[in-house]
């Protein structure tokens, strides 16, 4: 439970957020992620905090976003970097306390930008209360109705209940110890062993949950991001899958345990209390299914309000497979009302400059570094095309930086749990998380004064805020001048269409009121109609004045023809 003091209640006008954009903001809106214990250090401990994160705010304001999403900073033992919550009501230690929460969220609003806080609801920690008294109270606990307990298969029990996988590797199931010392019951847990799943037929998760809603609600947040929203609801009578290398079949197949039409219900249940508030408080779903068609169940207009677009992430640098991709996301969002939208890179995957360095195919998790200058140009093509497309983007916190991923950390180095558990995730997302660099010089950048948690790359600081702020050409620039044209354009973002122009194979042109998007994914320069003015392009372009442009490979251009 909770042992830190309760922050104090906010002044009547804390949730009132004085912002540029109209009702529904969400829509089109930039969002930045923060990875807390990756992003600034205030205390020396190597370890990132709200402090920190509050600290660089005003970077965050002068880069051009509309809101914050933090990575979770809960009470929490660790075991997964903070998706293992033991109370959903405070903060952990090394990230301060919930009086820093509250200042972190005042001064956001303060600066025009909005607050979104990660929710854990599939499963909580093996340390919450819950949990514990579950274990504690041994076969026929109230409180092991909370999770999913089962007896085991077998002569004796030893088998696990059934042949479900975790996505971590193993099997889904850890047998406990009961309480006289003999080995009993098995518990569920799609990821690690010390995450056990909750049991959402159990009124009292609902009720429970609804409750942890309101109370960052009446903190100030403006909205909620639902970890694993596809995962809350099992399969009745949790039959088996009959199926090994699960995790193969992920995004392809509904699974017993993924992506189960229950799941809305509980959506429906959460957007009443949203409504309650005033603010225009949002909901975002990480939700891994087969198809985008069924990503748009998860945003009909009574459940949430968006949902991270995983089959934009993993789509090649290909102008075919992009525009399929594109085309289905917006017919699939129209006909439920929501806002497409469209991610690169996030704490979970290998940073879009390194996966484009590589070979398309190998997946989201990749362990070499590729062509680094390639990589970069057609990052930040990439950027520049997402951009440009109808709908809310997400930004992960360094890739405005063109960070690249960190592929070379020793093993006695990581800590990502998946890296030690065989058969699972590749469990490289450690690459991802490195600290991003502030300044050229200093024990970890600009990180902190303590060093860093995992370690940063020697350079890392000609990468750094420092190093790129004014600096012509920089990834920075580019990012800051493309999200100034962005909010000074409301073409750009509004509306769930676009209008593709006729170009060369492998180059993708659209049109969009006075605004087109031209973007060569070819590794040779194309000629083109140069269709108005040059807003801003990722590389050199040439030749508008003769009426063509002459794009580099790997380049996106923005052009107006205002």
């Amino acid at each position: 439970m909770s042992q830190q003091p309760a922050a104090p209640a906010p002044a009547p006008t804390a949730a009132v957020v004085t912002v540029a954009k109209p009702r529904d903001w969400w829509r089109d809106a930039v969002i930045y992620q923060v990875y807390p214990r990756s992003f600034a250090d205030s205390d020396g401990d190597g370890m990132g905090d709200l402090e920190g994160v509050r600290s660089r705010l005003p970077y965050l304001r002068d880069l051009g976003v509309d809101a914050v999403w933090l990575s979770p900073f809960y009470a929490s033992p660790q075991a997964d970097a903070g998706y293992d919550v033991a109370d959903y009501r405070a903060v952990d230690p090394m990230f301060g306390n919930l009086l820093d929460a509250d200042a972190l969220i005042r001064d956001a609003h303060g600066l025009n930008l909005r607050i979104i806080v990660d929710l854990v609801p599939n499963h909580s920690s093996d340390q919450h209360e819950w949990f514990k008294r579950a274990l504690a109270e041994g076969p026929g606990s109230s409180l092991r109705d909370r999770y999913h307990f089962r007896p085991g298969k077998g002569e004796n029990g030893e088998l696990p209940p059934n042949d479900w996988e975790s996505i971590f590797g193993g099997p889904a199931w850890t047998r406990v110890t009961e309480p006289d010392g003999t080995p009993g019951e098995w518990y569920l847990h799609l990821f690690a062993p010390e995450q056990p799943d909750f049991n959402w037929d159990h009124p009292a998760v609902g009720d429970e949950f609804r409750s942890i809603l309101r109370f960052w609600l009446d903190m100030g947040v403006d909205g909620f991001r639902i970890d694993v929203a596809h995962g809350l609801v099992k399969a009745d009578g949790l039959p088996d899958l009959g199926a090994h290398d699960q995790l193969k079949l992920l995004g392809n197949d509904v699974m017993p345990f993924f992506d189960q039409d229950g799941v809305h219900e509980i959506y429906r249940q959460w957007r009443l209390i949203l409504d309650e508030y005033s603010g225009d408080q949002i909901f975002v779903a990480e939700a891994w299914t087969p198809t985008i068609e069924r990503t748009a169940n998860y945003v009909r207009p009574d459940e949430l309000h968006q949902a991270f677009n995983f089959q934009y992430l993993s789509t090649a640098w290909d102008a075919a497979e992009l525009r399929e991709v594109i085309d289905r996301t917006l017919e699939s969002m129209r006909p439920v009302g929501a806002p497409a939208t469209w991610v690169l890179s996030n704490h979970d995957v290998t940073r879009h400059a390194t996966r484009f360095a590589n070979p398309p195919g190998l997946g989201t998790q990749i362990r070499t570094a590729g062509d680094r200058e390639l990589g970069l140009r057609r990052a930040r093509a990439a950027t520049l095309l997402m951009l440009a497309l109808p709908g809310s983007a997400y930004v992960y916190q360094g890739e405005e930086l063109g960070l690249p991923d960190v592929v070379d950390l020793a093993d006695e180095v990581r800590q990502d749990p998946a890296y030690f558990r065989g058969a699972g995730q590749d469990g490289f997302r450690d690459g991802c998380r490195v600290p991003i660099p502030w300044t050229r010089e200093g024990s970890s950048y600009g990180f902190g004064d303590g060093g860093s948690w995992l370690p940063q790359p020697a350079g890392w600081g000609e990468l750094s805020v420092a190093a790129q702020t004014g600096a012509p050409g920089s990834t920075l620039e580019l990012y800051r001048s493309a999200l100034g044209i962005r909010r000074a354009r409301p073409d750009l973002g509004a509306g769930d269409s676009v209008e593709w122009l006729k170009a060369p194979e492998g180059v993708l042109a659209f049109r969009r009121g006075e605004f087109v998007c031209v973007a060569n994914t070819t590794g040779e320069s194309v000629t083109t109609p140069a269709y108005g003015r040059v807003l801003l392009a990722s590389g050199e372009v040439t030749g508008t004045d003769s009426g063509e442009a002459k794009l580099p490979a790997d380049t996106t251009a923005w052009f107006t023809t205002a």
